[in-house]
């Protein structure tokens, strides 16, 4: 017998042992289900080195050994599936490593839809009747030479195929590794019970994921051609986070989260976590920490969604400390993200559909960073500098938490349950409380109205607030000084948030409804008393609920209780006062949410259109002169009336019939 016939004589002997040894129950189960037989590698490693560098180094031979043993031993066929092989970065990845059993790790980028292919065909042969299987051997079917029986070259007709499921996906680096790097990408190839429901959910674009598979070669262009590329021939596929589900929480840390849950300074504790270099900003830095937390997404029976995510937005001066802030968020949250206005488009943003005919074979459906980060947090900064085509991609994203696509041959909603951290800068450098928000940042109004809270981060020179800062940033360089690093660690508080989102879904109390209940009418109720500006909106309502939820978590409460609700209104409040106060000093919900016409100027627009009005009337001038309008307007307390005139005419009211004179359509 041949030496290397006895090496595989004895490998199938000892593979067949190590199966009887650890395995046996799990075979029996996995042939009796239809299930593939799973096996830790590191237990087959500590079992007999050769066996394990059999499958490293020539993974095709191990698996012909290992289903030949197989076959003795159950009746029905049984798939192999190896898991915990050591993981390669995929920027690593070289031409040893070809032929190679290896494991990756990234995020589905990108995925085709689940398509038969054709693995081998039947033919019968016209002059001896003989029918044979022949293999494809390329991706085109070809037709055998000859018959295998009579050698016959000619009627070879097909019969037969056979045929399995496949699927191609494309998988990026992770988040972490890419840090100011464009990230690597790998094609891998799915088949049989990857492709199932299951296997295809795990595959969506958007999920974090770990492969262990075959590389394989395949040339570059040309069949001929020297250059090559490679894809990976998938074995088994494993989810390694998905979102908050899959953070792990051992019962020492459960016990230690229920303990910090109760300690009525746990607020306090979350607040100086997040970005301790930072100086101040406690309201801001108690939003975030709402925000991780999110509310509770509900579905009423009608079928109307309402989302749990918090989107708050950050408008400030320079060096007020938004960018550090939105960079360190996505730090804390699992599939968090940071990305900058400047260098995303809508299709890099949301989703997009390419073509790929090497691979995957026409349109396929590319997710962008709203989709990867499904179920964690996005950070976008310079947020006005983003096209207004792209803010628009966004709309339903925020709201609905989807994100739906309609391109080429492709109909898709992929899920975008993230909640979006933006900052952004005024036009002028600096924002400027007297003037309305649309005239200081270029984000459409309607967009505005999706963000729960929007704060402003002003640079005003303060003596003792400047003497502050300034010793708080000396004292963050020193060594040894306590306060420069965050009271809860970033990986407990991940745990923390992950724990809460799992266990805890609060229910809104009586005595909170009231509370959050007067709060919305009252705020109504001037306006209607004193036909002033309308100060909140049925969207600010929900944002209450919401924040009052995500307050609720915090100490793993059941129910939403009276603090809860006070703690929604207080950052509300402070909200809208930042944004919404009106030259009276009322608060303008339309001021706050960036309308293009706010409500004072609705009503300077509303007395000089009566003035005119009245002066055509009066004194029968189809053209009124505009000093004469500008006197009356004074009287009544309103300088701009200049503005107000162009205003009528672009919206198609008035018009110039000559210089200084105006006159109504």
């Amino acid at each position: 017998m041949p030496k290397n016939e006895l090496a595989n004589e004895e490998l199938l002997a000892k593979f067949g042992k190590f199966i009887e040894k650890i395995y046996k129950k799990e075979l029996i189960k996995a042939s009796n289900e239809g299930e593939p037989l799973v096996i830790d590698f590191t237990e087959l490693d500590a079992f007999d080195t050769h066996l394990s560098e059999m499958l490293l180094e020539k993974p095709e031979e191990f698996f012909g050994l290992a289903y030949e043993s197989l076959g003795d031993m159950v009746t029905n066929p049984v798939k192999l599936k190896i898991r915990n092989v050591d993981r390669i970065n995929i920027r690593d990845l070289r031409s040893k490593h070809i032929g190679k059993l290896i494991c990756i790790e990234g995020i589905v980028r990108r995925a085709s839809e689940v398509r038969p292919e054709i693995i081998e065909t039947k033919w019968e042969c016209s002059e001896c009747g003989e029918t044979f299987w022949h293999p494809r051997v390329t991706n085109i079917i070809l037709k055998p030479l000859r018959c295998p029986n009579c050698k016959n070259k000619k009627d070879l007709k097909q019969i037969d195929k056979k045929m399995i499921d496949t699927r191609w996906i494309t998988v990026e680096e992770p988040f972490e590794l890419t840090e100011g790097d464009r990230p690597s990408q790998i094609n891998v190839f799915l088949t049989e019970d990857l492709v199932t429901p299951e296997g295809r959910r795990l595959t969506d674009p958007g999920n974090r994921i770990k492969i262990t598979g075959i590389l394989k070669d395949i040339p570059k262009g040309k069949h001929y051609s020297v250059k090559l590329d490679f894809y990976l021939d998938a074995n088994y596929v494993e989810p390694t986070e998905s979102g908050w589900r899959h953070v792990e929480i051992t019962p020492e840390d459960e016990k230690k989260i229920k303990e910090i849950a109760k300690d009525p300074n746990i607020y306090e504790k979350l607040i100086d976590s997040v970005a301790p270099s930072l100086y101040g900003m406690r309201e801001i830095k108690e939003a975030v920490v709402l925000q991780m937390f999110g509310g509770v997404p509900r579905i009423l029976k009608d079928g109307t969604k309402f989302r749990g995510d918090i989107h708050l937005l950050l408008i400030g001066d320079p060096s007020s400390g938004k960018s550090q802030l939105l960079k360190v968020v996505p730090q804390i949250v699992p599939r968090g993200k940071y990305v900058s206005g400047k260098g995303v488009t809508g299709a890099g943003l949301t989703a997009t559909v390419v073509r790929d005919e090497q691979f995957m074979g026409g349109w396929v459906l590319e997710a962008g960073a709203l989709v990867l980060t499904n179920g964690g947090l996005l950070a976008i900064d310079e947020f006005e500098k983003m096209s207004v085509e792209d803010q628009v991609a966004m709309h339903e994203a925020l709201e609905q938490g989807t994100i739906s696509i309609a391109k080429a041959s492709i109909v898709a909603t992929l899920p975008a349950q993230t909640s979006v951290l933006a900052g952004g800068n005024p036009k002028f450098s600096r924002f400027d409380p007297y003037m309305s928000l649309p005239k200081q940042i270029t984000i459409p109004d309607t967009l505005l109205t999706r963000f729960d809270l929007k704060f402003i981060l002003r640079d005003i020179p303060d003596i003792e607030t400047d003497k502050k800062i300034v010793d708080h940033v000396l004292k963050t360089r020193e060594r040894d000084f306590e306060q420069s690093g965050p009271v809860l660690s970033p990986e407990f508080i991940r745990k923390y948030v992950a724990y809460a989102k799992q266990n805890c879904k609060p229910v809104l109390t009586q005595e909170a409804a009231k509370i959050l209940r007067k709060f919305y009418i009252d705020m109504r109720k001037k306006a209607r008393e004193s036909s002033g500006p309308i100060p909140i909106t049925l969207r600010q309502f929900e944002a209450l609920i919401r924040l009052s939820e995500a307050s609720a978590k915090i100490q793993l409460s059941e129910k939403i209780r009276k603090e809860d609700a006070q703690r929604a209104i207080r950052l509300m409040t402070y909200s809208l006062m930042q944004l919404g106060l009106d030259a009276s000093g009322q608060i303008d919900i339309d001021k706050a949410e960036g309308a293009a016409v706010t409500s004072s100027e609705r009503s300077k627009i509303r007395t000089v259109f009566d003035i005119i009005n009245e002066l055509s009337q009066t004194q029968k001038m189809k053209e009124i002169p505009v000093d004469e309008i500008e006197k009356i307007a004074k009287k009544e307390g309103i300088e701009n009336v200049s503005e107000i005139l162009e205003k009528l005419k672009r919206e198609g009211l008035l018009f110039e019939p000559s210089p200084g004179y105006v006159q109504k359509v």
